[in-house]
């Protein structure tokens, strides 16, 4: 996807975000222990506060004084207002950007751009664990997710995330490899290897020891945990398919 089609997403994503009730604010979050909707609000919030101040640190600061420098939100009836307004002046932000401009990012120095991805499937993921919350005390069913922005999260989630991981955290995958593959018209593969020295992954159509197949939505919410592993259509040896995602917690 384009950085210009991942804003429209976003923006679209926290508009979603944006819409949830205050009534709702107390519903615990099904996929996050402890947490409850208000404080789910409140992580996003600080998460677009930290994104725009990344944009305006030096790239060679690095996350850790970038966080530092962030104001938490505070907690009250005052929540969905303030992501409202942290959504907006992020969103600004973007438009304005060069989105080659040097920035720090959770992966050492980038580029402006690596931010509108990053915020675009936190979103998602956090405004389905909202959604699903306000759901599971008889509320809608979540919206569903762009297609084509849920594969390129789960992209994103192998990639920039999955690379990053240790090998020795995840002995059951070494000398291991992984097909996944969107169903739904998206053309979304990815081969996940865990031969070598680190995981590797690269976007092709090749067989690994399992495959594991769904909608874009469905692989994009499990490989996130928010779907149970069922969820997936599993090709080849389950137990690999059933390793990545015991093992793997991002």
């Amino acid at each position: 996807m384009t950085p210009d089609q991942q804003l429209d997403l976003l923006a679209a994503e926290c508009t979603r975000m944006g819409s949830l009730s205050l009534d709702d604010a107390s519903a615990p979050v099904p996929s996050m222990p402890d947490w409850t909707v208000e404080k789910l609000v409140r992580h996003v919030t600080f998460v677009h506060r930290m994104a725009r101040a990344a944009l305006s640190a030096p790239a060679a600061d690095g996350m850790a004084k970038v966080v530092a420098a962030v104001d938490k939100p505070e907690r009250g009836p005052a929540v969905l207002d303030d992501y409202a307004e942290a959504a907006a002046a992020m969103l600004d932000d973007f438009r304005r950007v060069d989105l080659q401009q040097p920035v720090a990012t959770w992966a050492g120095e980038g580029t402006a751009d690596y931010w509108i991805r990053r915020q675009l499937h936190e979103v998602t993921v956090h405004r389905f664990d909202a959604q699903d919350a306000v759901h599971a005390r008889g509320g809608a069913e979540p919206d569903a997710a762009d297609p084509a922005g849920a594969a390129d999260g789960v992209a994103e989630w192998a990639e920039a995330f999955l690379t990053r991981v240790p090998l020795e955290r995840v002995p059951d995958l070494r000398g291991r490899t992984i097909h996944l593959h969107t169903d739904d018209g998206t053309d979304m593969e990815l081969f996940v290897d865990f031969t070598g020295d680190a995981v590797a992954v690269t976007r092709e159509h090749r067989k690994g020891d399992v495959a594991l197949r769904g909608s874009a939505q469905d692989l994009l919410l499990t490989v996130w945990r928010r779907r149970p592993f069922e969820t997936l259509d599993v090709v080849g040896d389950e137990a690999v398919g059933r390793a990545l995602y015991d093992g793997v917690r991002i």
